[in-house]
């Protein structure tokens, strides 16, 4: 199944907002990132079930669903931001409607749960999706100046992406050494460590691996690790990038725990593939858009990641 791509966002393009795992907190940020996205220039529709909750869930499944469903159905839609992560897309992995998504490809946003639809969508449909800001969480109250300019620039240019570099040219840091180029894939490493052994996870070969996390102590991250090494996973992978690991540490000063550190290095530092860390993506403020499914280099003795094509058309 060849690779599709969306077409690149114009000006007066209908942006869908959908709101597929939680409720925001604050149902004022929804309206706040709304004119936000008008003020750019875009039109917006909102999904029909955008403010219904349920528990933890924005709504029961099929009202999330069926909001999945009617923005790839519209024509008028160009783009799909979900309104924030949290918890639900799980439930709904197995009800949506893949071949809809895959004949109707569209840009679509969102990152953390999110992750279990993007990596459904590009297993079964083969469609670039993007790991970047939400509705509610970046766009409906301080906006980062480097997330909103990297967003917009990724979405709205048909030409090749090129170098990646983190905000102020920070670097990154070398655990192994090497070369890989392959499909970049991945997400919240809890989220892919729960579809491991379901027909929803890439099965990574001959790609290069990106993972985030936050609020997980180490021996969560180790056991996340060591599952993903279990199913083979690492086995097939060209390279390993590490984003950020937000408050990943063990919160009770008593209690005996490796560092993150050193958990990382127990279980990536032997691998015979490129890995680098302390790339700014995942929930940090300035956080870099990514684009799942397109080749990647990966040249770690030189700390440089590029995106060797296109994301949209």
């Amino acid at each position: 199944m060849r690779i599709i791509k969306p077409k690149r966002l114009e000006k007066n393009d209908v942006i869908g907002i959908i709101a597929p795992s939680s409720p925001p907190e604050d149902s004022t940020r929804i309206e706040n990132g709304v004119r936000y996205l008008e003020s750019l220039g875009y039109r917006v529709e909102i999904g029909k079930h955008v403010y219904s909750k349920k528990g933890y869930l924005a709504g029961e499944d099929h009202e999330r669903l069926e909001d999945i469903h009617s923005m790839f159905r519209n024509k008028d839609v160009k783009a799909i931001i979900c309104v924030r992560g949290g918890y639900g897309s799980h439930r709904l992995l197995d009800k949506i409607d893949y071949k809809l998504i895959r004949n109707n490809p569209k840009i679509f946003v969102g990152f953390s749960d999110i992750t279990a639809l993007q990596m459904a969508i590009y297993q079964k449909s083969r469609l670039v999706t993007f790991a970047g800001p939400m509705l509610a969480v970046d766009f409906g109250g301080e906006i980062n100046p480097y997330t909103e300019e990297n967003f917009w620039k990724m979405i709205t240019n048909s030409k090749k992406i090129g170098k990646i570099v983190n905000p102020e040219n920070e670097k990154y840091y070398m655990l192994n050494k090497g070369r890989g180029e392959g499909k970049l894939l991945g997400g919240n490493l809890s989220i892919l460590t729960s579809l491991a052994g379901t027909d929803y996870l890439p099965l990574f070969n001959d790609a290069i691996l990106l993972i985030e996390e936050i609020r997980e102590a180490p021996y969560r991250i180790d056991r996340m690790l060591a599952h993903l090494k279990l199913t083979g996973a690492f086995n097939k992978l060209k390279g390993i990038v590490l984003g950020r690991f937000v408050n990943c540490y063990e919160s009770e000063g008593s209690k005996n725990s490796l560092t993150l550190n050193e958990v990382i290095a127990d279980h990536l530092g032997s691998l015979k593939i490129p890995v680098i860390y302390n790339f700014n993506h995942g929930h940090v403020a300035d956080s870099l858009t990514i684009p799942w499914g397109i080749d990647c280099k990966l040249n770690s003795s030189r700390c440089l990641i590029e995106l060797v094509e296109n994301a949209v058309e």
